[in-house]
């Protein structure tokens, strides 16, 4: 059962995408990292440990990298294949291991929990962050599009319980019709940044900080913030993360990728976060700088995408996405000038613990 006893268990968490390293430096990485600490798996069974980022964390938890197989230039239109045999490598490793609980992260063109499941017998929550067609038509390349559409949904509906960090994945997920569909957002490290300590090591004593955390990703907005600075002299800007969009502004501060505990002291010694989304920030994510934010209690100031409005709650404020999206963020960011927040966190045993509760029961 999802909630049986946790003594008598033997989960592993499935990791079954090439581009999620477990020890990588993306978000990605950072939520199969708090749902392992939180799950307590015998290991985690993933395509990769490491990438050529190299690694950007510990973890006291042994991982089966089960690798990727190569492939021939020439038969590019068929690449999509490595994924399927990558996730049957996932399978069988998970298999051998003798798990009692699966936990996978879903990716296209991995069957991997379905494979395990059905050899053991062992209960499986399959955790959607995105729908995996609509996301790689946006950023990457899908080869064999009709298969891909009927992998994903064969899948999706085989899954006994599927978790969806937001809410529009949960409607889209019903839509398609999976069977248990849990929408449980995702969670923070519970880390106790040092403000003013943090503050003093910087020299931004006394300054009013709008800071922003992420990966930078080209929709993630962060290009926004030059703007902002200049619209707000006599703020300073704080950025914490890497990623391909690189801004800079002489009041612009770089801290780089730090580890959770050290974004916790940067986070807390911002007097506002940041979630700038563009407007072609996709509809289906649930941001985890808003989480790190509220854990720290930094006020937020993000665009009306995604999870967005539910997480910030009376902790900031949402504003529409639109072309005066700098102007209602400079009166946002000024409206929490001098004001904290109280700190909020929701853990990563809280996702567990929401993903494993026993079905409600069905009534009429």
């Amino acid at each position: 059962m999802m909630g049986s006893d946790p003594r008598s268990e033997r989960p592993l968490l499935l990791v079954p995408a090439p581009g999620v390293p477990v020890l990588g430096p993306s978000g990605a990485s950072a939520h199969v990292r708090g749902i392992a600490g939180a799950l307590r798996p015998v290991a985690i069974v993933a395509a990769r440990e490491v990438d050529g980022r190299g690694a950007h964390a510990e973890l006291d938890i042994p991982v089966v990298a089960v690798g990727v197989p190569g492939w021939p230039s020439w038969l590019d239109r068929y690449r999509e294949y490595t994924e399927v045999w990558t996730s049957r490598r996932v399978a069988r490793a998970a298999v051998r291991l003798a798990p009692t609980l699966l936990w996978e992260r879903h990716t296209l063109f991995s069957d991997a929990g379905w494979k395990a499941h059905a050899a053991t017998g062992a209960p499986w929550i399959l955790e959607v962050n995105a729908p995996p067609v609509q996301e790689r038509l946006r950023y990457e390349t899908v080869r064999l599009r009709d298969w891909a559409e009927g992998w994903e949904r064969d899948v999706l509906r085989a899954a006994p319980r599927v978790v969806a960090v937001s809410a529009w994945l949960a409607d889209w997920l019903r839509a398609l019709g999976c069977r248990d569909v849990r929408h449980v957002p995702n969670g923070v490290v519970p880390h106790v940044g040092d403000r003013e300590g943090t503050r003093r090591a910087l020299g931004i004593e006394g300054k009013f900080v709008v800071g922003f955390l992420g990966s930078m990703k080209p929709w993630h907005g962060v290009e926004r913030l030059p703007a902002l600075l200049d619209a707000l002299p006599d703020a300073h800007g704080l950025v914490v993360g890497e990623g391909p969009v690189r801004v800079s502004h002489p009041r612009l501060l770089h801290a780089g990728q730090v580890s959770e505990a050290r974004v916790a002291d940067l986070v807390a010694a911002m007097d506002v976060g940041l979630a700038p989304y563009g407007a072609d920030a996709p509809p289906w994510f649930c941001p985890l700088k808003i989480l790190a934010y509220r854990a720290q209690g930094t006020p937020v100031v993000a665009t009306d995408v995604g999870d967005c409005r539910l997480l910030v709650g009376d902790a900031g404020t949402v504003i529409p996405n639109g072309k005066r999206a700098i102007d209602a963020t400079v009166d946002a960011v000024r409206a929490w000038a001098g004001r904290r927040a109280p700190p909020w966190t929701r853990t990563w045993d809280d996702v567990v613990a929401d993903a494993r509760a026993p079905a409600p029961p069905v009534s009429g």
